[in-house]
């Protein structure tokens, strides 16, 4: 009688990566930025350029800290993955575990934030994380908007105190954005 040789049992441990965390640890999530603000007489407001900031806190997934400072990331940071996975606009190691996140700005996801929108939370953009999550955003400079009515261009919108105002000339009207906030969504 020829003995056969049993396989053992499946396992339910999950695989692990390179870096020993479960891959399930490591799964890519996008969150949504809503902004929400009071707009007087000005529409399309939206963050201009590819050097624009977006300054972000952001908490690790694995140990839950949170970096102190403001870190910021653009449309044209690019930094290789480990293990040459592709890119991202920031990739960081956190200073409490040492374990290697990223993240993406999707930039076929950021949109205005119009006058019809006003008073409502919008998904102005949508980042793509790995292994963190962004907890908090402070808007500064680099915002751009137009006149409702005139069309009127207003280049270089500073957004850091929530509040913005100027006059529209071709209205004799005031314009402004009022309240500025914020919050963040899973996608």
């Amino acid at each position: 009688m020829i003995a056969r040789r049993q396989r053992a049992p499946f396992s339910s441990t999950p695989i692990r990566a390179c870096d020993g965390f479960p891959r399930a640890q490591r799964k890519m999530v996008k969150f949504g930025l809503q902004f929400k603000a009071t707009l007087e007489n000005i529409t399309n407001v939206r963050p201009e350029g590819e050097d624009f900031r977006w300054y972000l806190k952001l908490k690790c997934g694995n140990c839950g800290e949170i970096s102190d400072k403001w870190q910021y990331i653009t449309l044209m940071d690019s930094m290789p993955l480990k293990g040459g996975r592709g890119s991202a606009s920031m990739v960081q190691k956190c200073k409490l575990c040492s374990r290697e996140n990223s993240i993406d700005i999707l930039k076929d996801t950021i949109t205005s934030y119009n006058a019809e929108d006003s008073d409502r939370f919008k998904t102005m953009v949508q980042f793509e994380c790995r292994g963190l999550e962004p907890v908090d955003f402070q808007p500064q400079a680099g915002f751009s908007a137009q006149g409702a009515e005139s069309g009127t261009p207003f280049p270089e919108i500073n957004l850091l105190e929530r509040d913005w105002n100027d006059y529209d000339e071709k209205i004799s009207e005031s314009v402004g954005i009022y309240e500025v906030t914020h919050k963040f969504v899973k996608c």
